[in-house]
């Protein structure tokens, strides 16, 4: 069974950067695309960044040049760099990862979120 362990969030000044974290283990395959995705309160969960086995990323329009995600493949980890933070950057973060099934198919793992906080 794969599991996603996510360290990090936190409280942190607008200006400020924090580091997101997420490991999958039991994995017997192989990850295709990893991901972090976040839902403030009230809203529709978005997606935040994604990154292909290949290391393509792809971002929101909101966070494009602020955030960085990267992945080391050798421990299924996958990363999220948040720099000039913002308070409506403020949600749950879920990462997501899809395990490769064979036969050109997935599984989709979902994160149990992290809480990230930004004042103002």
């Amino acid at each position: 069974q794969v599991q996603l362990a996510e360290p990090g969030g936190g409280l942190v000044q607008a200006g400020g950067s924090l580091r997101l974290s997420c490991a999958a283990s039991g994995v017997r395959t192989r990850i295709n695309d990893m991901g972090w995705y976040r839902q403030a309160p009230g809203k529709q969960r978005e997606l935040v960044a994604t990154i292909r086995s290949g290391r393509q990323t792809n971002y929101a329009d909101s966070v494009k040049g602020r955030f960085t995600i990267s992945r080391d493949n050798a421990k299924n980890t996958v990363y999220l760099q948040m720099n000039s933070l913002k308070p409506e950057d403020t949600a749950v973060y879920h990462c997501n990862v899809l395990v490769s099934t064979g036969w050109g198919k997935s599984d989709d793992y979902w994160g149990q979120g992290t809480q990230v906080t930004v004042s103002s």
